[in-house]
């Protein structure tokens, strides 16, 4: 497993290497999805309690410096 951050992940046998939060099988892209049909932060902790407040900081920061073609493993 690489760490990207300490909230960014990447695995290469996990969701095709892409970019997940904290190993779970959740990916920053999947989270900016939500968030970009209208779902706020807190719905979204509401129904994936295995991730944390804290983690949203930590994906913006890794899209803005990353982008969505990035592929760090």
């Amino acid at each position: 497993m690489s760490m990207v951050t300490d909230r960014i992940t990447i695995e290469a046998d996990k969701r095709a290497g892409k970019p997940c939060i904290r190993g779970l099988r959740i990916t920053v892209w999947d989270v900016l999805g939500w968030l970009g049909t209208g779902m706020t932060e807190e719905e979204i902790l509401s129904e994936h309690p295995d991730l944390e407040k804290d983690d949203f900081p930590a994906l913006y920061q890794f899209a803005a410096e990353n982008g969505r073609s990035a592929h760090l493993a």
